[in-house]
């Protein structure tokens, strides 16, 4: 059965280090790296004026503390950036001033490996939290898609997953994942699920057809050929689609329809076709089933950097600060 406490368990043996570029302005930030500094789950940088965090009611003792306007890494960090993002028309005056935003300065200090990871987004939009990452940090060698999922926990009403986890992507990031796409997206959250979890993949390509129940489409087609791609590249993950989402995780549903599946009604991760439906579906899974909704979490980069949702509470900055810990060991 998956527990959260497992979870943090995990990245506590590890005793990575992670930024937080909000805790200057975030009460719940700080509130969250309180209880990671007193649990020694991780070990926090954060990002600001050091008299200022010693006068906020919570106890911040232990965390590494760096003014990002006179730390002797900041010419350092510019160069890099400049050099970096030149051929796109940045200027050393362009370096200078975005070095001043804490997302670009956590983003270069988890490139050059003084920290292992970020977490933020509880009070910024994702944009201004993933763009560094994105230009900077960019994907693994081997994905050429970065993405994200929703690690999904607890106990609903149908009892749907296994070991009470199931996730589901992309639901933050990549608006119409062409086929490629969507087979980086499957292959991602499949990895994702078994570092994360410790679950075998059975991923479902979600539609609003099962097998051929509905005529065929540009969508339908896109999701038949994603797997038949990840089929390609990994014969031994469990995939099939396109199906609808009862169908995808209700046995009795699967059933009724004769469907001959590994899959379908004992699916533990449901990709959507679009991030439309991706954001909707999550998001109704979590309200009506009364799920935790952990994420964002960011998949295929080189680096560990995660987006919170602006609705977390302090316990979700928890989690995902030791899955990005976690992330950091691939």
């Amino acid at each position: 059965m998956f527990n959260v406490k497992t979870l943090i368990k995990k990245a506590k043996s590890e005793q990575k280090t992670i930024v937080f570029p909000e805790a200057s302005f975030s009460e719940r930030t700080q509130r969250a790296v309180e209880y990671l500094l007193k649990k020694k789950i991780v070990k926090v940088i954060l990002l600001g004026d050091a008299e200022m965090f010693r006068a906020l009611p919570c106890n911040l003792h232990g965390a590494t503390i760096i003014n990002p306007k006179t730390c002797d890494l900041r010419q350092e960090f510019v160069a890099k950036l400049y050099e970096l993002r030149q051929s796109k028309g940045m200027t050393i005056d362009m370096a200078e001033s975005l070095i001043d935003d804490n997302m670009y300065f956590a983003t270069m200090l988890v490139y050059f490996g003084y920290a292992d990871g970020y977490v933020a987004g509880a009070e910024s939009p994702t944009d201004s939290v993933l763009r560094p990452a994105l230009q900077i940090i960019k994907t693994k060698k081997d994905v050429e898609t970065a993405s994200s999922c929703f690690m999904m926990v607890g106990t609903d009403r149908l009892n749907f997953g296994e070991n009470n986890v199931i996730f589901t992507a992309d639901c933050a990031l990549n608006v119409n994942p062409t086929a490629q796409q969507l087979c980086d997206i499957a292959l991602s959250t499949a990895h994702t699920a078994q570092k994360l979890a410790g679950i075998e993949p059975r991923i479902a390509m979600l539609s609003y057809s099962s097998f051929g129940s509905a005529k065929e489409d540009e969508t339908i087609l896109k999701i038949r050929q994603a797997i038949s791609q990840v089929k390609a590249k990994d014969p031994s993950i469990k995939i099939d689609g396109e199906m609808q989402l009862d169908c995808a995780l209700i046995k009795e549903v699967a059933k009724v329809k004769s469907i001959d599946s590994q899959v379908a009604g004992n699916a533990n991760i449901l990709i959507y076709p679009d991030l439309n439906s991706g954001n909707i579906g999550y998001k109704s899974i979590q309200r009506f089933g009364s799920l935790r909704a952990v994420g964002v979490i960011m998949q295929g980069l080189d680096k560990p950097v995660n987006d919170l949702s602006r609705g977390c509470d302090v316990m979700d900055i928890v989690i995902m600060s030791a899955i990005t810990a976690i992330q950091s060991c691939d």
